[in-house]
């Protein structure tokens, strides 16, 4: 999937979340990624932290660096 579609999708999913104080917000959209998303849509979207993230509005940029950070851990 195309990378441009991956940050409107997430920052769709981040926009419903931004009524929410800032932590469940995130956590709902980190929570959402993993259950929803297939795996190498979310491996892209890490990827796509790694060279530089942009598009990503502020609830989704942070939600991606926790999947990141807990693929990381995890590997």
């Amino acid at each position: 999937m195309e990378i441009e579609r991956l940050v409107y999708m997430a920052n769709q999913i981040a926009g419903y979340f931004k009524a929410y104080p800032e932590e469940e917000a995130i956590t709902g959209v980190e929570d959402h990624l993993r259950q929803f998303w297939d795996p190498r849509m979310r491996a892209q979207l890490i990827k796509h932290l790694e060279t530089d993230g942009s598009g990503l509005v502020a609830i989704a940029l942070a939600a991606a660096k926790r999947l990141q950070q807990k693929a990381a851990a995890a590997s």
